[in-house]
């Protein structure tokens, strides 16, 4: 038997979860956590990829650990939040186009592809970000690129969306949930369930990120069953890329050098050792959300330059052993390589860095991803 696809029904549109009141407010709370979402993630983007006019503050030291676990937080957020606003809506989506109407008709397809645009894209982001947080790349193509130029897909499409619907919503909006009817003193049935399905909305948006959030909210630890890191890992800290992994072998005879434009030095690891040495909590904090506070003692690397006998307050590239890893290489900004806190790390919490955590030393600077946070330092150089 072959079925007929069904026409909503003019009562589909009448329901209390798929009223116009309903489908606003939750458009509007969608709106707000994936504009965070997406304002985050741009800036991580710039501050892993910097253009020539954007500069970073290197405080407050927990500055990109906030953005970021805002960023993935706003995202776990929208999930429940988008699944909502489909639902409140999908009845509208399969209503028949009026195709007496050629102008309409156009109109009619022209939205529906937007819309089309908008829920693939935005599913896209959702999907691949959960997917990145849990370190696991099922596709071809390469995560940071095509996350954020989907990004701006979604923001295109959003515009768009919202500048087609203002008019819907902002009669919507004005609307209150609690309608009365003719009859003094009588409620509108209909007005209990919508706030009953936004308070289940949002109820379930703030479950999923209070059930997360304890990947960069140290105290909600306790409380966040589904944080995917925690303070666990080698010597306290977790970690993304094991020295196993990269392939690390010091050599016997391992030294530090250091170069600038018309100077070199170089120091081994004892020498490196007996320079005046620094302790400060810093946090290590990753582009998938997770976030840990430790103890990193270590020379500063402008004191460091300044030993050398190399120029300060320029940007400075840190080269590691490894040699094909993506981020076997950073370089850090000028702020940031003259920051007393900018350390080249050699213990952590106490303890001499384990191979996994960047033995023979390590990059440690305040707010800055830790992608960036460059482990088995081998090389410094001071650029013009």
């Amino acid at each position: 038997m072959i079925r007929r696809l069904r026409i909503p029904a003019p009562e589909d549109f009448t329901a209390p979860s798929h009223s116009p009141q309903v489908t606003a407010r939750l458009g509007l709370w969608l709106g707000v956590a994936f504009g965070l979402c997406f304002a985050t993630g741009v800036l991580s983007h710039y501050i892993q990829h910097p253009p020539g006019w954007f500069t970073w503050p290197t405080r407050p030291v927990s500055l990109y650990r906030i953005t970021q676990g805002v960023h993935v937080l706003s995202g776990v957020a929208a999930i429940p939040l988008l699944l909502a606003k489909l639902w409140s809506v999908y009845p509208r989506l399969f209503v028949r186009p009026p195709v007496r109407q050629p102008i309409r008709l156009s109109a009619h397809a022209l939205e529906r592809i937007s819309v089309l645009v908008l829920v693939c894209a935005a599913f896209f982001e959702l999907v691949t970000g959960l997917f990145n947080v849990a370190q696991s790349y099922p596709w071809g193509f390469f995560f940071p690129t095509a996350h954020y130029a989907v990004a701006w897909l979604v923001a295109g499409a959003i515009l768009l969306h919202v500048a087609v619907k203002l008019p819907i919503a902002r009669a919507a909006l004005s609307t209150p949930l609690r309608r009365r009817r003719a009859v003094p003193g009588a409620d509108d049935p209909n007005s209990s369930e919508r706030r009953a399905f936004l308070r289940t909305s949002a109820g379930v948006a703030g479950i999923a990120v209070l059930a997360t959030a304890g990947v960069t909210v140290p105290w909600l630890r306790r409380v966040s069953p589904l944080a995917w890191r925690s303070a666990s890992g080698p010597q306290g800290v977790p970690i993304n890329r094991t020295a196993a992994a990269a392939r690390i072998t010091v050599p016997p005879d391992w030294r530090l050098e250091i170069v600038w434009p018309g100077g070199r030095e170089t120091l081994s690891l004892a020498e490196l050792v007996a320079l005046p040495h620094r302790t400060a909590e810093l946090p290590i904090a990753c582009v998938e959300g997770w976030s840990v506070s430790a103890n990193w003692t270590g020379v500063p690397v402008v004191e460091l330059l300044r030993w050398a006998g190399a120029p300060t307050g320029r940007p400075v590239r840190i080269t590691s052993l490894e040699t094909d890893g993506l981020y076997a290489a950073s370089t850090l900004p000028a702020a940031h390589a003259r920051d007393p806190l900018t350390l080249l790390a050699l213990r952590i919490n106490g303890e001499q860095l384990s191979p996994d955590h960047g033995y023979p030393c390590r990059l440690i600077a305040p707010s800055r991803p830790g992608v960036l946070q460059t482990k088995w330092v081998a090389r410094l150089e001071v650029l013009r």
